[in-house]
């Protein structure tokens, strides 16, 4: 081994705590950001695979079948700037009912000879494509539980047509819920009813500028005053693919910067600690021939070596961390291909190590350029002056003199002090983005559930399948008789009934799930986040997600269709409800009268009066209920969440992370200082000061940095949040209302203030104990 790597390696093992520090702030840096940079490389790789995979339809247009005929349909695959198309296809709205029974679910059913090559090759995923009327299959997303042999019939349609189904497909576009024979279309299209479908790719469709420009192209190949029905592009599906993973791109973004930042001041501050406290070693090295390149290749070497294990274990830690999140995509994808990328991993190492090496060599450059002489003849303690007015101020103050030389001991050590008050800054903006990040999503989270209520009679589950209501079986609650038995109840209090239906909306493909309400809902625990609630029938109420997608804004119009007969809404108020992708519509249910009278899948939810005990409560109504055959139940929906527990898990691992990097910054710095002062420290001892004396002392010399880092942070931590959460809720096309932002109050700040000291006084107990543990004699002796 090289002279060079004797002393590499020499120091490594000698400054065994800023090793450690330097290797757990690499390893917290290149864990998040390793985590970070796969999901924004591949959130959209699942999809894109199978876009490429299937030959995916840039652009869907739904067509009206009584203003354009398949002729002039087919004719407009020759359009300027189409590179291919399938269709024109027969579609239709219908509404199933699996083995007779069950609330009607609509879906769009389109006529399709095969699953296709050329555009839009749908994926068959189990069974077989139909060969003849009578057989159907259905699509792997579709609101039908998809299972081979069932049976699956239309009776709202003439001849009550009944599908056997043959198969489970995908059509990684979603261009329909179900596929049949073109001859079986005519029975499912109810009298003058029906379109056409036309799938279409581009040669240039990257951006939404380019696809409205290829949908126009189109239309205006068609004979004129042809409208299309509703379009749906495949960057607006893709988006919503990525939609899960994006949601935790700007939370990593948050912890990796962080990171980061605290790798470059702890490793510049552990290289520029070493260097000062090794003056004289470096006076010695050079005397013995090493050259100045030499000094500063050893201190850099020093640094590297712990950053280099560090990003190693970041690595490993990085690619654990994106197990759970990037595993509900795969298994949606049906891939396994999902893994970190490797350039990222190239990307993450040459950036980390490259700021190491930068860093510290700006922090060794000084050893460089040490004359010899002088550094042989510079001692290791401070200037005997630096901090004197400190001393005298706190030695005025009504306070026992170890607490008095420990808060002055920062102001002997300002640039000392000032980084282990960094350390404590970031980590305090840690807890605290960690606390109001937890708070909010707890706030997302109930709006989710909406879970005002005391008690909750759930909605009857769907009867498909084998569990249908049939001879000798009991037939479905009616809601008016459960409604009657609960405000006949003693105690109950404000009450409202949901029933679920499903439709469709024009522009868009699959369902679309219509909550109508009886009663005032607005109780119920729904968070607007703009304009108002319902009042009177007519009037709708919709997520963020469902205004993007239809375009819309608050005062316009939506119709719903799949129902009886065509039902037009006015938006009056956007809700926060990240449910179904946001795809909901909220109104009264006499909204839905005429179009949908059998409001079957009905949950009730009711607040007690005041002084009633809810458990006795439910009791008693259970007994009422039994004859029915439903049970309440306390409390409200469920609003539980894999992607929240997820995400709180990843946020409280990267937190402890910095946390500790910020503990070992005071105790690295602490140490440092704390060896400088053994022959004062043993001056003190001969003096009369005991070791527990001397552990206040020490502790002490923290308590300033600890308040002020801490009081700094809180505001900051508070800042960060502002800026992060929104931008989580804008990466899944969520608008977040002030009540889910401003979740900090004035009780919880307070504490969090003294969070910078605790981490202050946990980084400090070690040097503290071993300061007071020094035999007096041993401390006198020391140089």
């Amino acid at each position: 081994m090289s002279a060079l790597g004797k002393v590499v390696r020499s120091g490594v093992g000698r400054r065994r705590v800023q090793t450690l520090v330097i290797g757990l702030a690499t390893m917290m840096a290149v864990a998040a950001s390793v985590l970070g940079g796969t999901l924004l490389v591949v959130s959209g790789a699942p999809f894109d695979d199978a876009f490429a995979r299937q030959h995916g339809a840039h652009l869907a247009v739904q067509f009206d079948a009584g203003e354009v005929s398949a002729g002039q349909l087919s004719a407009s695959r020759e359009t300027e700037g189409v590179s291919g198309a399938a269709g024109p296809f027969r579609t239709a709205t219908v509404t199933p009912r699996g083995d007779g029974a069950g609330p009607g679910w609509p879906m769009t059913v389109a006529g399709r000879s095969g699953p296709g090559r050329e555009v839009d090759e749908v994926a068959l995923l189990d069974g077989r494509w139909p060969t003849r009327s009578g057989e159907i299959v259905l699509s792997a997303d579709s609101s039908l539980i998809p299972g081979l042999g069932r049976r699956i019939t239309f009776s709202h349609l003439p001849g009550g047509p009944a599908l056997t189904v043959v198969g489970v497909a995908r059509s990684v576009t979603r261009t329909a819920d179900a596929w049949v024979v073109p001859s079986q279309m005519p029975a499912l299209t109810a009298p003058g009813g029906g379109g056409y479908q036309m799938l279409y790719r581009f040669t240039e469709a990257d951006t939404v500028a380019r696809i409205t420009a290829g949908g126009k192209a189109v239309r205006e190949s068609l004979p004129p005053g042809t409208a299309a029905a509703g379009e749906q592009s495949w960057l607006t599906v893709r988006k919503s693919a990525e939609r899960d993973t994006a949601l935790y791109v700007p939370f990593l973004i948050a912890f990796g910067a962080l990171g980061l930042i605290m790798s470059v001041l702890v490793v510049g501050n552990v290289v520029a600690s070493a260097v000062g406290t090794g003056t004289r070693r470096i006076g010695i090295l050079k005397a013995v021939g090493f050259t100045p390149a030499q000094v500063v290749r050893a201190y850099v070497g020093q640094a590297l070596i712990p950053a280099a294990a560090g990003t190693v274990l970041g690595v490993l830690a990085g690619h654990l961390l994106a197990v759970p999140v990037l595993a509900e995509t795969e298994e949606i994808y049906g891939t396994s291909s999902l893994a970190v990328a490797p350039r990222v991993d190239l990307v993450v190492i040459a950036g980390v190590l490259g700021l190491v090496a930068v860093t510290g060599w700006a922090g060794a450059w000084r050893a460089g350029r040490l004359r010899t002489v002088d550094a042989l003849a510079v001692g290791r303690t401070a200037s005997a002056g630096r901090g004197r007015w400190a001393a005298r101020l706190a030695g005025r103050l009504p306070l026992p003199q170890p607490v008095a030389l420990g808060l002055a001991r920062p102001f002997a050590r300002p640039a000392r002090a000032l980084a282990m008050g960094t350390a404590i800054l970031f980590g305090t903006i840690a807890v605290t983005f960690t606390v109001g990040m937890g708070a909010s999503l707890g706030q997302v989270m109930k709006a989710k559930a909406h879970d005002a209520a005391d008690v909750v009679v759930p909605a009857p589950m769907p009867d498909f399948g084998p569990g249908a209501p049939g001879p000798g079986k009991r037939p479905r609650a009616d809601p008016a008789a459960v409604a009657a038995v609960i405000e006949a109840a003693a105690g109950t209090g404000e009450y409202y009934r949901a029933a679920r239906v499903r439709a469709t909306v024009s522009g868009l493909n699959g369902t679309t799930d219509v909550i109508a309400f009886t009663g005032d809902a607005s109780w119920g625990g729904y968070t607007m986040v703009a304009g108002r609630w319902i009042d009177r029938p007519g009037e709708a109420v919709v997520p963020t997600p469902f205004l993007a997608a239809t375009g819309t804004r608050i005062g316009g119009t939506v119709t719903l269709t799949g129902l009886a007969e065509p039902v037009t809404v006015r938006i009056v108020g956007e809700v926060l409800d990240p449910r179904n992708d946001g795809m909901q519509v909220f109104t009264d249910a006499s909204t839905l009268a005429a179009a949908h009278p059998g409001l079957t899948e009905t949950s009730h939810h009711l607040a007690v009066t005041p002084g009633t005990e809810v458990a006795g409560y439910v009791d008693a109504l259970n007994k009422d209920l039994a004859p029915l055959g439903v049970t309440a139940r306390t409390g409200g929906l469920d609003g539980g969440s894999d992607m929240v527990v997820t995400l709180n898990t990843l946020s409280v691992i990267l937190t402890l992370m910095l946390v500790a990097v910020a503990a070992l910054g005071v105790l690295n710095g602490v140490l440092l200082d704390t060896r400088e002062r053994v022959r004062e420290i043993g001056v003190h001892k001969a003096l009369g000061m005991t070791p527990r004396q001397t552990v206040v002392s020490v502790l002490t010399s923290v308590v300033v940095t600890g308040l002020v880092a801490g009081g700094l942070g809180v505001p900051l931590g508070v800042a960060l949040h502002g800026r992060v959460f929104p931008a989580m809720g804008d990466s899944v096309g969520l608008r977040l209302p002030d009540s889910v932002i401003a979740v900090y109050h004035a009780a919880e700040l307070f504490p969090l203030a003294f969070g910078g000291l605790l981490i202050a006084v946990l980084g400090a107990l070690l040097p503290a104990g071993w300061a007071a543990g020094a035999r007096t004699a041993t401390a006198l002796r020391t140089e």
